[in-house]
């Protein structure tokens, strides 16, 4: 293999060119992949990069170890809310050194929804490939991907409506699993099994996890074969025909919702998240067993 096809290790993110597939995995799994800064913009140059290679067709996004992704980084040593980082997405000033909602908005406008927003638009079809926990700010990772295979073993959930906020940044609920569903999968905040989101359009396949990366890949192949210009359009095709279902605006809408949300909390009690952490949220979940 060269040294392109065997891949590159960043730390946060790998990468890897498996003939005409660009494997992207998200490289934290002592901390089940939460997302920090650092990995967003390491995702960033990862999809670029795979953007920019001729030979790449399809990319793989995947997640080390036993879960895809527990969301966003809200409590490991690693977490780097207050780094400044060049940025990419957007205009909007750096918000370290910013206080309040000033900072909050910045931030997020920057590193959540404005990443998954550019992510989603990559001129390649994108493959997630969801073993174990994707839940919450997981679940933006995998709603950028064209398709979704989930692993037997895989659950899906948004419980951050215990926090007092409307769901995650990037909120394309009541596209993916429709509205009705949506209401009951924020309100409950319950893990959602990799059947289940079969059954209601969230995932394209369940496989045994055992053969989780065979039959992505066997995917990816197979798209592979399709003439790249045509593969480009046909997703942005899709893409246009959701956004004039509303999802460009209504995700406008619940991000000024959600920094609503974040407001209140700092303003009545001690800080954005209601006092929650990823354990408090995890041990919560545990209380009601039913999820994470």
């Amino acid at each position: 293999m060269t040294a392109e096809q065997q891949g590159t290790d960043d730390g946060v993110v790998r990468y890897q060119r498996r003939g005409p597939v660009a494997v992207v995995t998200m490289n934290r799994p002592e901390y089940r992949n939460a997302q920090n800064s650092a990995m967003t913009y390491a995702l960033d140059d990862a999809f670029y990069r795979a953007a920019a290679d001729p030979e790449v067709k399809v990319v793989v996004l995947a997640g080390a170890g036993e879960h895809f992704s527990a969301g966003h980084d809200i409590g490991t040593p690693e977490r780097d809310v207050d780094t400044s980082f060049d940025r990419r997405a957007g205009l909007w000033w750096d918000h370290v050194g910013r206080s309040g909602g000033e900072s909050r908005f910045a931030r997020e406008q920057e590193v959540y929804l404005g990443m998954c927003r550019r992510w989603r638009e990559l001129p390649k079809p994108v493959i997630a490939q969801v073993q174990g926990a994707c839940v919450a700010g997981g679940l933006m990772l995998a709603w950028i991907c064209d398709l979704i295979v989930a692993a037997d073993d895989a659950f899906f959930a948004d419980p951050v409506v215990r926090m007092g906020i409307p769901g995650v940044e990037y909120f394309a609920h009541p596209w993916v699993m429709g509205p009705r569903f949506a209401k009951e999968f924020l309100y409950l905040g319950e893990r959602v099994p990799a059947e289940r989101a079969l059954s209601l359009g969230m995932v394209n396949r369940v496989v045994p996890r055992g053969q989780l990366e065979q039959e992505v890949l066997s995917i990816a192949g197979r798209i592979a074969e399709m003439p790249a210009l045509g593969l480009a359009l046909t997703k942005k095709a899709v893409n246009q025909a959701e956004d004039q279902m509303g999802l460009q605006t209504g995700m406008d809408s619940a991000f000024g919702l959600h920094h609503f949300a974040h407001a209140h909390n700092a303003e009545v009690g001690r800080d954005s998240l209601a006092g929650h952490d990823a354990r408090s949220m995890r041990d919560a979940q545990r209380t009601k067993g039913s999820g994470e």
